[in-house]
């Protein structure tokens, strides 16, 4: 018979072999066959009045006629549910453009639109037409997205005759 301290010892030894074996896949890593747009060697710089940089890990992507805040790593991981029992997973996307005046925006000319590329799936969701709206500072597009799945999803933001096309992975933590 094993004395416990020996048995103890036996399975600190082990347990960490045995364990190894039950990790689950990590599903938050880009593939590398999805192309999600990466920050450019000369990265765009919105015009002033409006900020040189944007939030901590994202860069801008665009020009001064449509742009808006991307992930640096490409993916948008652990996305929520809009309502508990809504399948689709979240996301609140923000487009600039030079000279907009939310203010005084009558109507909502900026439509998204997306499709998966890597796998048949439903087309992206949206609310409508982005919603003009501000910060103290900043007026932007709003728009409400909801993915069906996870997966590569090219998205295009369009505002007039100006079209902004760019590609995120959307995934699980």
């Amino acid at each position: 018979m094993l004395s416990p301290r020996l048995l103890l010892s036996f399975v600190l030894v082990f347990l960490p072999v045995l364990c190894s074996g039950q990790e689950r896949p990590k599903t938050s890593a880009v593939p590398e066959t999805c192309p999600v747009t990466k920050p450019a060697m000369q990265p765009f710089v919105p015009p002033p009045p409006y900020h040189a940089k944007p939030s901590r890990g994202q860069f801008w992507f665009g020009t001064d006629r449509l742009w808006t805040a991307l992930p640096e790593t490409g993916a948008w991981i652990g996305l929520g549910h809009y309502t508990p029992n809504d399948p689709t997973f979240r996301q609140k996307l923000a487009f600039w453009r030079q000279g907009f005046d939310a203010h005084t925006a009558t109507e909502a000319k900026l439509t998204v639109t997306g499709k998966r590329t890597d796998s048949p799936a439903p087309p992206l969701q949206t609310d409508g037409p982005g919603t003009p709206s501000w910060t103290t500072d900043d007026p932007l597009f709003m728009a409400g997205i909801n993915f069906p799945t996870t997966g590569c999803w090219e998205i295009t933001g369009r505002y007039e005759d100006v079209k902004l096309t760019f590609v995120v992975w959307v995934g699980q933590p």
